[in-house]
């Protein structure tokens, strides 16, 4: 992810990662299952059936690809941020601030090494419902060691109390 998206989500904000492609997975077997399976099957019933099919799987497949697309995990001076949502109404942004963050963890396993996706958690000092888990995310293991490093150097240079 460059720089421009940095600039999208706030000044002096950094973009730590975005989902990794495993989190395409499911829609990708749900696309296979309406355009492979369903499509065909509409097709045999009638043509209107199909052009139904067809438009409601394009808008339901469409929507969650740009939904796993809008998950970004960055940082600012303040704390740890998660952006997420395409449309008005669901957009949204959760966060910890850094005086409030126990720590950044991922989780290893086989798998999340073989596909570079991590499941990551960014921990809340004082309450679990506000912490921070995503799945699947590229490049979670650099941004739990980048989230970790500059909370160090916060506390090192008093910038948190």
């Amino acid at each position: 992810m460059s720089e421009d998206n940095a600039i999208t989500i706030g000044s002096g904000a950094t973009l730590l990662c975005g989902k990794s492609w495993t989190a395409y997975v499911g829609t990708m077997l749900l696309a296979l299952i309406l355009f492979g399976a369903l499509l065909p099957l509409a097709f045999y019933w009638n043509k209107l059936a199909a052009a139904c099919v067809m438009v409601a799987s394009t808008l339901i497949v469409g929507y969650r690809v740009l939904l796993i697309r809008s998950h970004q995990l960055y940082y600012d001076e303040v704390g740890v941020w998660l952006s997420v949502g395409i449309l008005p109404w669901s957009k949204g942004i959760s966060g910890v601030k850094w005086r409030d963050m126990d720590e950044a963890t991922f989780v290893p396993d086989f798998f999340s090494w073989l596909f570079k996706s991590y499941t990551i958690r960014v921990g809340h000092r004082f309450t679990k419902s506000s912490e921070i888990v995503l799945t699947s995310m590229a490049r979670g293991k650099d941004a739990v060691i980048a989230l970790n490093t500059r909370q160090q150097e916060m506390i090192r240079s008093h910038g948190i109390v």
